[in-house]
């Protein structure tokens, strides 16, 4: 009996314990945002943004015997656009892939024709002029049908980084600015956020604006036309918490 009551003092102790274990660690979370909210601080906001000329260009080039009404077959086609593609010194290993395969069997079952084939494939470039001289090279050969489908910046993540850190020095100099006519100084940051997502604008990811200008020829020695992508416009925006020194 007397081990019983023991063993029931025992217990209150320590769950005694846990308990003021619990409000104490309760008690510093709640000292520690108190200090945070009480202490005198001030919030600003930045945005930096930059214009980067894209680096990733995706062409679709789609290739069909109708084309041609069916005088040259689809494998000549193919064959017609890899040689001037590596004669432009594309590695068509690595940026050409094919992206759709289909024959019109619809058309040959109803109307007894021969089967019109048809293929699609995206072939990737790193600059405008390379783009130029293989819509040139393409058109010459009677292979006309080449789309814009998207352009990118391979090293859009180091970007950010960069636009984030000017960001937050930006916010540092409002904060500077706001403070100076009041007789007080910018202290240590006390709390970093992004406001918003970054930002693209030249619908990256996407066929970006293109203009071309000049005609092209079917010479043998043809010059590029004149390609221009619309540069895309990367945005970032950072706030800060600065203390507030007297």
């Amino acid at each position: 009996m007397f081990e019983k009551i023991l063993e029931i003092k025992f217990n209150i102790m320590k769950n005694t314990i846990l308990f003021a274990t619990i409000l104490s660690v309760t008690s510093i979370v709640s000292a520690q945002e108190k200090n945070f909210i009480d202490q005198p601080y001030v919030e600003t906001f930045a945005t930096v943004d930059t214009l980067v000329t894209p680096d990733r260009i995706y062409l679709n080039i789609f290739i069909s015997e109708k084309d041609t009404k069916d005088k040259i077959s689809l494998e000549e086609l193919e064959n017609k656009m890899e040689a001037i593609l590596k004669s432009l010194k594309i590695d068509t290993k690595k940026d050409l892939v094919l992206q759709d395969l289909a024959s019109n069997f619809k058309t040959y079952f109803l109307k007894q024709k021969d089967v019109l084939k048809n293929k699609l494939y995206q072939l990737k470039v790193t600059d405008a002029q390379t783009a130029g001289k293989v819509i040139v090279g393409l058109e010459n050969a009677g292979i006309s049908n080449v789309q814009l489908d998207r352009t990118e910046y391979s090293k859009m993540e180091k970007l950010q980084i960069i636009l984030k850190s000017k960001a937050v020095l930006k916010a540092k100099e409002y904060a500077a600015a706001l403070t100076q006519p009041l007789g007080q100084k910018v202290g240590s940051a006390i709390y970093i956020f992004e406001q918003n997502q970054q930002s693209y604008d030249g619908l990256y990811g996407k066929a970006a604006g293109i203009s071309i200008r000049g005609m092209s020829t079917k010479t043998e020695n043809y010059e590029p036309i004149d390609i221009e992508f619309q540069k895309i416009k990367v945005q970032v925006s950072a706030g800060v918490k600065f203390k507030l020194l007297d």
